[in-house]
């Protein structure tokens, strides 16, 4: 048995589960809705207060499946009610990020600077003009976004220069010597 898939998701107060066919799971909540077509062989339902996932049997495919959907449904409740946030540092001189109403403009040492809009239902947030944090109620549109962000000047070993999480550690190296 699956020891993620076997627990059973609490559904707090102001949020609701829905599951519909194909199992469709709308789930609502104080900061939005969120829905999501989940795999058709796991057995999806609300029991009260709680969502119960369970498999039809043991193939190593269900097996798989089982705790990946019961996780999927977790992170949508998650979401609605508290939302995700992801932080990201901007190092570098001269390298500075700044907000023009939905767009990101960063300032990564190129001869231009890179402009990104927030896609629907991301926003991201200043704080000073190195820290950027993206903020959302779907967990994978949030890691995404942060993603792609940092992929348009990733952190380099030698000075550390780029965009890199507020968790990430940056393994450094040592320059050449000069004689």
């Amino acid at each position: 048995m699956s020891r993620i898939g076997r627990m059973p998701i609490a559904i707090p107060s102001g949020v609701t589960v829905e599951v519909a066919e194909n199992n469709k799971v709308t789930v609502k909540g104080p900061k939005g809705t969120l829905e999501r077509v989940l795999p058709e062989a796991m057995d999806i339902k609300v029991d009260g207060e709680e969502v119960v996932v369970s498999r039809p049997n043991d193939l190593k495919k269900n097996k798989a499946l089982h705790g990946l959907t019961r996780t999927l449904i977790y992170n949508m409740v998650v979401g609605v009610t508290e939302g995700y946030e992801k932080k990201l540092e901007v190092n570098g001189v001269g390298y500075r990020a700044q907000k023009q109403g939905k767009k990101l403009v960063l300032s990564l040492g190129y001869s231009h600077p890179v402009e990104m809009e927030d896609p629907e239902g991301i926003e991201t947030v200043l704080d000073g003009q190195n820290i950027i944090i993206v903020k959302g109620i779907d967990k994978e549109k949030v890691g995404q976004y942060a993603a792609e962000i940092r992929s348009k000047r990733e952190p380099e070993p030698y000075k550390g220069k780029g965009i890199k999480y507020d968790t990430e550690v940056i393994r450094r190296k040592v320059g050449k010597t000069g004689k």
